[in-house]
């Protein structure tokens, strides 16, 4: 029987052609993270941002040399936030009780007061204008890229993040005193 050596725990330099895994983490895990935040809130982003890492890190040996590591990140982010999307979906929706008192507004993310506002503009877009916004401008990708996830020709894809960059740069109409939006 032949000798078997064992990978060195935590380290997994893979192949010759590619930098160690850690590194691509550490070089693309926040846009990873901006990405599945903007496609689907906080509260999933997490998990889909570590199934991202896992599904990743089982495919690195055999992605290319010459592949463009940060598309295909955002790429592989793109399917694990469907199948986010499609467990959320398959959820009971409990309607029989309302709860005593909503929830407290900003519970939709975990971020600072002051990127509240941007979040809640944010999840407020129409979902193909958000989802352009996220994988163009969070995501890094190329619009040819953006439409070939969401379907679509380039040129919608780069219109629906144009539309959806416009409404964020928008002013939000400010309450008058009298408590009317002006």
């Amino acid at each position: 029987m032949g000798s078997h050596v064992l990978p060195t725990p935590g380290v997994y330099s893979v192949m010759n052609t590619h930098e160690p895994f850690e590194r691509v983490v550490a070089a693309h895990g926040a846009r990873v993270l901006r990405v599945c935040r903007a496609v689907l809130g906080p509260v999933d982003a997490e998990d889909a941002w570590s199934e991202t890492f896992l599904a990743a890190l089982q495919a690195y040996p055999d992605l290319p040399a010459d592949a463009n590591v940060e598309a295909w990140l955002v790429t592989i982010a793109h399917r694990k936030a469907i199948d986010v999307t499609r467990r959320r979906a398959r959820l009971p929706v409990p309607v029989a009780a309302a709860p005593e008192r909503a929830a407290p507004e900003g519970t939709w993310g975990a971020a600072p007061a002051a990127d509240a506002d941007v979040w809640r503009a944010v999840r407020e877009l129409p979902d193909r204008q958000r989802l352009c916004v996220a994988y163009h401008y969070l995501g890094g990708l190329p619009f040819a890229e953006v439409a070939a996830l969401i379907g679509g020709s380039a040129d919608a894809a780069r219109r629906a993040a144009h539309d959806g960059i416009k409404k964020l740069r928008a002013p939000s109409p400010q309450p008058t005193q009298d408590g009317a939006d002006r």
